[in-house]
C-alpha cells in the first residue's frame, strides 16, 4: 500500500514541475489560438512571455543566457551588421529578485565581451571608452543579484547601449527603480511575474547617431512591462528621449503597447493567445495602478 502511495507521489510532483512553459515563474502561461507567436522549433525559449515578436533574418541573432542552475538570466537579440543590441528581456519575481550578491566589479575587465556573440560581430576593443557615453545596461545589474553568474552576465556588452550620464543615472534610471518597486510591491504580492522587454532604437537611421568609433547611439530608449497576477494581465509601456534628464515623475514617459509598437516597430508579448494580447495592447495607461504621477 505504501508502495502505490509513493508513486502517486513520485507522479504529482512530476505534474507539478512541467506545469510551467516559463521555467522559474509561478504561474502557467495562459492558453489560446496565436497566429504571432515565435516560431519554437529552434529554441523553446523563444515562446516566453517577455520576448517580442523576432526580427530574425540574416544578421539578427537570438542569445540567450542562463545560469549555472539553467534558469533563463536574460535574452538579446543582436544585430550583427551593427554591432548592436535590438533589446534585452527578462522576467522578474520574488526568488530571482532576492540579493544574495554584490554588484561584479573588476579592475581589468568590467564589461565583458559576450562569449555567444561571434568576434567578427562585435566590437575588437570597448568603443565606450572616451565616447562621452555611459554603459547602459538594459537587463539592470540591480535585478540580478541573486547569484554571481546572474549579476556577471548583465555585465556583457550585448546588454549594453550608450547612454548619457545624465539620462543613465536620471529619467532611467528613475523607470528601472519604478519597475523594481512593482515587483517588489506589498511584499511581492503586486504582482506573480513581471515580464520585461527593455531596449533603444537602432532599426532606421533617422532614430540613432553614431559615434567616431562606428557605436551606435539610440535617440530613444523604451520599456514594456508586463503584469500578472492570479491570472490577470496589465501592462504598460515607457518611451522616453534620450537627453539628459532627471525627471522622476514618469507619467509622461507611460504609453499603452499599441503606441510603444508604433513607435518602435516591435511586436511586444507576442507570445500571448492573440485575443489577450489584443486587450492588453490596445488598452490606456492605468495610472492608479501603476502609481504615476
Amino acid at each position: 500500500m505504501m508502495k502505490h502511495y509513493f508513486y502517486l507521489l513520485v507522479l504529482i510532483l512530476s505534474l507539478t514541475a512541467c506545469g510551467s512553459n516559463d521555467d522559474n515563474a509561478p504561474h502557467r502561461k495562459p492558453a489560446g489560438p496565436n497566429a504571432n507567436a515565435n516560431d519554437t522549433s529552434l529554441k523553446k525559449e523563444y515562446g516566453r512571455l517577455e520576448f517580442p515578436k523576432l526580427r530574425g533574418g540574416a544578421g539578427n541573432r537570438v542569445v540567450i543566457h542562463s545560469t549555472n542552475d539553467d534558469s533563463v538570466n536574460y535574452s538579446v537579440e543582436w544585430n550583427d551588421a551593427k554591432k548592436s543590441q535590438r533589446w534585452s528581456c527578462y522576467q522578474m519575481y520574488k526568488s530571482n529578485l532576492v540579493q544574495k550578491v554584490s554588484r561584479y566589479k573588476s579592475k581589468t575587465n568590467q564589461y565583458p565581451k559576450d562569449p555567444q556573440i561571434p568576434a567578427e560581430y562585435a566590437f575588437d576593443a570597448d568603443p565606450y571608452w572616451s565616447s562621452g557615453y555611459d554603459h547602459g545596461h538594459i537587463c539592470p545589474s540591480e535585478d540580478r543579484r541573486s547569484s554571481f553568474d546572474a549579476n556577471y552576465q548583465t555585465f556583457y556588452m550585448s546588454n549594453m547601449q550608450p547612454q548619457l550620464n545624465g539620462f543613465n543615472a536620471g529619467v532611467w534610471l528613475h523607470m528601472e527603480n519604478a519597475v523594481r518597486e512593482w515587483a517588489k510591491k506589498n511584499n511581492y504580492k503586486f504582482c506573480d511575474t513581471l515580464y520585461v522587454c527593455k531596449g533603444g532604437t537602432i532599426d532606421h537611421p533617422t532614430n540613432y547617431t553614431k559615434t567616431g568609433k562606428g557605436l551606435l547611439v539610440p535617440k530613444y530608449f523604451f520599456m514594456a512591462v508586463l503584469r500578472v497576477k492570479n491570472g490577470q494581465y496589465n501592462a504598460i509601456g515607457f518611451w522616453v528621449e534620450h537627453n539628459a534628464n532627471n525627471d522622476s515623475h514618469l507619467a509622461k514617459y507611460a504609453v499603452s503597447i499599441k503606441e510603444l509598437e508604433e513607435k518602435t516597430g516591435i511586436d511586444f508579448f507576442c507570445n500571448l493567445p492573440d485575443a489577450r494580447e489584443k486587450v492588453i495592447e490596445s488598452t490606456p495607461v492605468n495610472y492608479t495602478l501603476w502609481d504615476l504621477k
